[in-house]
């Protein structure tokens, strides 16, 4: 059972460091409804097909970069993107970890106009979050809920090692959701949604999801905290 993971790194020992890097956090503003986050976040959300797997990315860099879950893409020899205005592109995994479960790809062409998220952002208990993702293939899909612990950690059934520091939530998430990216009530970016607990092991939603802090998707260090079980999604 997995969780999954955190920091940009390098497929192999010869790849390159991730592009993106957290944005400069906009002055202290008025909480956002859920419409108005999803407004601003929507055009930069992107549907990811690589080979069988169905995934989520998030725009993270002026550039184009995306940044999902590595076991999105784990294995797959063609990864397409569909971006939020139908533009429809191949891409290539430009930086891998597989210990922390974070890769950035490249898209081969661009929609006109390109809408990176606002990357960072603190995270507390029992603060407001959304989620938009692409659960079941169901695209474009938001669920809100709350921070329900943070330094989370979670068992792998992999050579990859237990992963550390997730930060757990409740809004709905499953298959398909992982590599999404979690918001607070400004639209911030303040992680990268990656597994479910599944304690029936029907990979059904039990109010428990997990995701990796944006700071360490991005390069940050590992949290520790309470051990748990996790499906990668």
């Amino acid at each position: 059972m997995a969780v999954l993971a955190y920091a940009l790194g390098s497929i192999g020992a010869g790849g390159r460091e991730a592009a993106p890097s957290p944005s400069p956090t906009p002055s202290p503003s008025a909480t956002l409804s859920v419409s108005d986050v999803f407004e601003r976040v929507g055009p930069s959300v992107v549907v990811i097909q690589a080979g069988k797997s169905l995934g989520t990315g998030v725009i993270a860099a002026d550039d184009g970069t995306v940044l999902t879950a590595y076991h999105v893409i784990k294995g797959a020899k063609d990864v397409t993107l569909r971006f939020s205005d139908g533009t429809k592109s191949k891409a290539a995994v430009t930086s891998a970890n597989p210990k922390r479960d974070v890769a950035t790809l490249k898209p081969q062409k661009l929609p006109e106009v390109v809408v990176p998220a606002t990357l960072g952002g603190a995270v507390s208990v029992g603060a407001p979050v959304i989620a938009i993702g692409n659960p079941l293939g169901l695209t474009y899909s938001v669920s809100t809920g709350v921070v329900s612990g943070l330094n989370r950690s979670a068992d792998r059934d992999s050579d990859d090692g237990d992963l550390n520091g997730l930060i757990q939530f409740d809004a709905a998430a499953n298959p398909g959701s992982s590599g999404g990216p979690l918001l607070d009530s400004r639209g911030l970016v303040i992680g990268i949604v990656v597994s479910i607990a599944d304690p029936g092991g029907d990979e059904a939603f039990a109010g428990i999801a997990f995701a990796v802090p944006i700071g360490a998707a991005l390069g940050g260090d590992d949290g520790e905290g309470p051990p748990g079980e996790g499906l990668q999604i």
